[in-house]
C-alpha cells in the first residue's frame, strides 16, 4: 500500500474567485513543487477545464481527478468527481440544463476565462457561474451516483455555503461519500462538534484560488495506484485502504 498526497478541492480562471494566475499551467507547476501526487479541478458549475488540467499534468507525472463545485438549489456547495471523460461529460450536460443565466459585472466581480495551454483565452463567460442550480441536493447527489461519480459535501463547517450552515443537519437519506472540510480544520474538531461517525471519510483540501493556497490543506490517501477505483476503495476502507487529513 503506498501513500499519496492530495488536494481535491482546486478552482482555475473560470471560476470568478479565483485569481487570473490560476491558469492550468500554473495550477500543474504548484502541485508538483508542493509534492502533490492527485489535484482535483473544481470549478463552480463547470467541468470545462478539467481535460486540460490532465493532459498538462500528465506530462509532469501528476494525476488529475475531473471534478465540479456544484452550488445545489439550497445553496450548499457540492464536489462531484468522475474517473472518465463520457461521465464528465453528461454532468456538464446536466450543469447546464439547470443553471439559471444571470449576467454579471466580470470587471468587478471576476472574470470567468477558459483558456488553452500557452494561456490564450479561448471563452469569456458572461453570465455568473456560480449561482444555485434548479436541482436539490438530493437531486444533484443522484445524478452524480447515476454516472458513477463520487459525492462529497464541500467545506462542511463553513459559515457561507457549508452543508450545516445551510441545512443544519446532513439529511438521512442523502448519500455522501465523504464529507469535505477546510484546510485550517481538524478533523478530531470536526468529528465532536457535528457528531459525525468514525466510519464517515472527510476529506481535507485547499479549496485553492491562488496558486500559492494550492496544498494548503491535504488529506493522504493509503491505496495501490491513483486510479478511479482504487480512491473509491479508500473511501470504504478497502482492503485496508483509508483516509488521513494532514
Amino acid at each position: 500500500m503506498k501513500k499519496f498526497r492530495t488536494d481535491l478541492h482546486i478552482h482555475t480562471v473560470l471560476s470568478a474567485c479565483a485569481s487570473l494566475d490560476m491558469s492550468p499551467v500554473n495550477i500543474v507547476s504548484a502541485a508538483k513543487e508542493k509534492n502533490i501526487d492527485l489535484i482535483a479541478i473544481t470549478d463552480h458549475n463547470s467541468t470545462l477545464h478539467c481535460k486540460l488540467v490532465k493532459e498538462l499534468a500528465e506530462e509532469k507525472g501528476l494525476a488529475v481527478l475531473f471534478g465540479a463545485e456544484v452550488t445545489t438549489r439550497e445553496e450548499v456547495h457540492c464536489l462531484a468527481y468522475f474517473g472518465d471523460i463520457a461521465s464528465l461529460e453528461q454532468f456538464q450536460e446536466y450543469i447546464d440544463s439547470y443553471l439559471p443565466l444571470i449576467p454579471y459585472l466580470p470587471e468587478q466581480f471576476g472574470y470567468q476565462v477558459l483558456v488553452d495551454k500557452e494561456e490564450k483565452i479561448l471563452k469569456l463567460f458572461v453570465n455568473y457561474l456560480n449561482v444555485a442550480l434548479k436541482q436539490s441536493i438530493d437531486e444533484v447527489e443522484q445524478e452524480v451516483h447515476r454516472l458513477g461519480g463520487l459525492f462529497v459535501p464541500a467545506h462542511i463547517e463553513r459559515a457561507m455555503y457549508g452543508l450545516f450552515n445551510q441545512l443544519g443537519f446532513v439529511p438521512e437519506a442523502l448519500a455522501c461519500d465523504a464529507l469535505g472540510i477546510m484546510s485550517r480544520s481538524s478533523e478530531s474538531a470536526i468529528r465532536n462538534k457535528f457528531r459525525i461517525a468514525d466510519n464517515m471519510p472527510l476529506i481535507k483540501a485547499s479549496d485553492a484560488h491562488a496558486p500559492v493556497q494550492i496544498g494548503s490543506g491535504c488529506s493522504i490517501f493509503e491505496m495501490n495506484d491513483l486510479s478511479f477505483e482504487e480512491i473509491k476503495k479508500a473511501l470504504t476502507g478497502t482492503d485496508g485502504r483509508r483516509i488521513t487529513t494532514e
